[in-house]
C-alpha cells in the first residue's frame, strides 16, 4: 500500500456545523490526505436502556438524520455504537454495510466501543497486529501505550513522531471539539488538530 497521509475524523454525532467546520479544516491544513470516519456518524435517539426492548422503530425516530448532515458523508467509515443501536431498534441494514474496522498503512481503525473501559473511561485495548490503533468513542483525544495514556502535551497542529512501538491514538470528537487527527504513515507521525482553535494547548 502507498504510504499517505490520512485525516481521521470520529464522533460526529450528527451534528452539522461542528461537522463542515472540521472537513474545512482539512480542506485548508491536508487537501491531499484521505479521510476516513472512526464511527458514531449518526447519533442515536435512544437510549442504552431503551434499546433493549425496542424494535421496528421508523429511522427518524431512531435517530437525527438530516439531508444537510449526509450531504457531509462523502468519506468511508466504520460503524461506531451508535450505528449499531441505530440498526438494532430500527431494523435498517444500512449501517451494517460500515465495516468494523479499516486497516491502513501501518495502522487499524476501530470506533472504541469493543474495548473495556473503566469508570474513568481508561480503555483497555484488544490485540492487534498493526503498530498504531487508530479509534475514538470518549472524546477525548490522546496517545496509549500499554493501556496508558501518554503524559504527552499536545499542542494542536504540531507533528509528534512516535517510536518503533504499539500506540492507540485518539482522535478525539467533531461533536462539540471540532477536533481530528492528521497520519502521515511514511514519516510515522500523528498531528492533532481542531477546527476551531489550532493553537489550543491540551495537557
Amino acid at each position: 500500500m502507498v504510504k499517505m497521509l490520512y485525516a481521521l475524523l470520529g464522533d460526529l454525532h450528527s451534528n452539522i456545523e461542528d461537522t463542515k467546520a472540521v472537513l474545512a479544516h482539512i480542506e485548508q491544513t491536508a487537501k491531499d490526505a484521505r479521510i476516513l470516519g472512526l464511527g458514531d456518524l449518526y447519533e442515536c435517539t435512544v437510549s442504552k436502556i431503551k434499546a433493549q426492548t425496542m424494535s421496528a422503530l421508523p429511522l427518524q425516530k431512531a435517530a437525527i438524520v438530516e439531508n444537510d448532515f449526509e450531504e457531509l458523508l462523502t468519506f468511508p467509515s466504520i460503524r461506531g455504537n451508535q450505528e449499531e443501536r441505530i440498526t438494532h431498534v430500527t431494523g435498517i441494514k444500512r449501517f451494517t454495510e460500515l465495516p468494523e474496522t479499516i486497516e491502513i498503512d501501518g495502522a487499524t481503525l476501530m470506533h472504541g466501543h469493543q474495548f473495556q473501559w473503566s469508570v474513568t473511561w481508561q480503555p483497555t485495548f484488544p490485540l492487534f497486529k498493526k503498530p498504531l490503533l487508530f479509534f475514538g468513542h470518549s472524546h477525548e483525544s490522546g496517545i496509549y501505550h500499554q493501556n496508558k495514556k501518554l503524559p504527552i502535551h499536545i499542542r494542536f497542529g504540531q507533528p509528534i513522531a512516535l517510536q518503533e512501538k504499539h500506540y492507540g491514538i485518539n482522535v478525539g470528537s467533531v461533536v462539540d471539539h471540532r477536533e481530528w487527527c492528521l497520519y502521515d504513515s511514511d514519516k510515522r507521525t500523528v498531528t492533532f488538530m481542531c477546527a476551531s482553535s489550532v493553537n489550543k494547548v491540551r495537557v
